[in-house]
């Protein structure tokens, strides 16, 4: 093992701990663990829009592709509201813990390969933030851009109502500054989550008033 090898609480399907494990055994056995992710809504363009991180190309998991606005493992012995600092290293966004509001846990289980299983108690939140995109401050090793979707077309794209939205955002150049870009975005270009993952998060950003009611 690595001596900077992240290191897991792991758990049964139940939740119960089971003890920890570094991260490469986690992904390799398939073994439960926790994370924080977190959905940032946006009124800045007038119209609700959610705002979609572009993974480095050197991520283990699903590069190159976009996915929840801001999301991080759980190291041993964290707390949820510790794993809200994936907000700040990821976006460089400060918020207080008591900001984002609660959509629960979701258990989800990704079969990317024989020998590289994602099994996570995802503790989900949502978040409204104005700030222009430009302003996001981008962890490089970790996220290569930052895009805004429309939320009803992005709804609309995950149900396979449509074929192609438009992304509009930012991604980091060589030389580590932001440069605008607009993405015309697939359903395959987007980290895969089940159905009944993005039916949680669009009921509760309904029951939250950060979108309209279907």
């Amino acid at each position: 093992m690595n001596k900077t090898e992240e290191i897991f609480d792991i758990y049964d399907k139940n939740m119960n701990w089971l003890g920890a494990a570094p991260r490469s055994e986690v992904h390799a056995k398939g073994l439960w663990h926790q994370t924080f992710q977190c959905w940032i809504v946006t009124h800045e363009g007038g119209e609700p829009a959610l705002l979609l991180q572009l993974r480095h190309p050197d991520k283990d998991l699903f590069p190159n592709l976009l996915d929840i606005s801001c999301a991080g493992h759980l190291a041993a012995g964290e707390t949820t509201k510790e794993g809200a600092r994936e907000l700040e290293e990821e976006l460089g966004l400060k918020v207080n813990f008591d900001q984002l509001m609660p959509c629960g846990i979701f258990a989800e289980e990704d079969l990317i390969s024989e020998n590289l299983i994602d099994r996570e108690f995802c503790h989900v939140f949502v978040h409204r933030c104005d700030q222009q995109l430009q302003a996001y401050v981008l962890q490089p090793d970790e996220v290569s851009g930052i895009f805004a979707v429309k939320a009803a077309s992005f709804e609309r794209l995950i149900h396979s109502e449509m074929d192609e939205l438009t992304a509009n955002g930012y991604r980091l150049n060589a030389a580590g500054f932001l440069e605008e870009e607009n993405l015309v975005v697939r359903l395959e270009q987007i980290v895969p989550h089940p159905t009944a993952y993005y039916e949680l998060v669009f009921r509760k950003l309904r029951e939250y008033g950060f979108i309209p009611q279907a």
